[in-house]
């Protein structure tokens, strides 16, 4: 987990909730692969002008589709243990199996500012 577990443990400290999108691998896989061939088909700049490549996004040793095939499963079961953890008492968990729960859930959320009429 590297520095992402030392940045979440000073953000869940923090926070109040942490939403949990727990989508099915297939899903997962799917929008990464679609992502990358977009990133790497648009020359699309990411951090301090870096670029994805096919062969760095797929066949190289850090490759994102390689890492999510690695840790889907350590993930699915790490988060439940590290919600339950004293120390995260006061985060409420949301969890979303899919896309559409998700979305459903966000369009249910109370907006911060309502609209402005026309």
């Amino acid at each position: 987990m590297g520095t992402y577990s030392r940045a979440r443990d000073v953000i869940w400290a923090r926070a109040e909730m942490v939403v949990w999108l727990d989508y099915p691998l297939r899903t997962i896989l799917g929008r990464l692969l679609r992502r990358t061939v977009r990133r790497v088909l648009t020359r699309e700049p990411l951090w301090n002008g870096n670029r994805e490549s096919l062969r760095t996004a797929l066949f190289s040793r850090d490759a994102i589709l390689i890492w999510a095939l690695r840790t889907y499963q350590r993930r699915r079961r790490e988060y439940p243990e590290l919600l339950s953890r004293p120390e995260h008492a006061h985060l409420q968990a949301v969890r979303h199996r899919s896309p559409r729960a998700a979305a459903r859930w966000l369009a249910a959320l109370p907006r911060a500012h309502p609209p402005v009429p026309s």
